[in-house]
């Protein structure tokens, strides 16, 4: 009897436990895809928020189900090692469409068909070539 109650008992204090405890939503950058001079990559979401110092690369959020845009990979001289300075794009004159350059987007920004917002955060994720 004894046995009894003492499971019930710890049962009901883990379930009242686990349904107190918070739910919590991803801290860092979502993993996911993105395209940098036309390949894929993997990326690995990393809770990291970085100051406004050093140097960074462009990351081109498209918004939707869209994957982000680089402006550079590894192996190309002007990587950063996954350092990102965040942009939002906006579709303005033409539908979401999936970019996979960032030479392609700002050739669009200067078109006027997407507008390039300012930094909106700093992070730091490794880019992992997709196969």
């Amino acid at each position: 009897m004894m046995c009894r109650n003492f499971r019930a008992l710890t049962a009901g204090f883990l379930g009242l436990v686990l349904t107190a405890l918070p739910v919590t939503a991803q801290v860092g950058p979502p993993g996911g895809m993105i395209y940098a001079d036309n390949q894929l990559f993997a990326t690995v979401g990393t809770p990291t928020e970085l100051p406004d110092r050093g140097r960074f690369n462009d990351l081109y959020q498209l918004g939707g189900s869209l994957a982000a845009v680089s402006d550079a990979a590894p192996g190309s001289r002007d990587y950063r090692g996954g350092r990102w300075a965040v942009r939002e794009v906006t579709f303005v004159t033409i539908a979401p469409v999936q970019y996979t350059n960032a030479e392609d987007l700002l050739a669009a920004a200067s078109r006027g068909e997407v507008t390039i917002g300012p930094v909106v955060r700093r992070f730091e994720c490794p880019l992992i070539p997709k196969r």
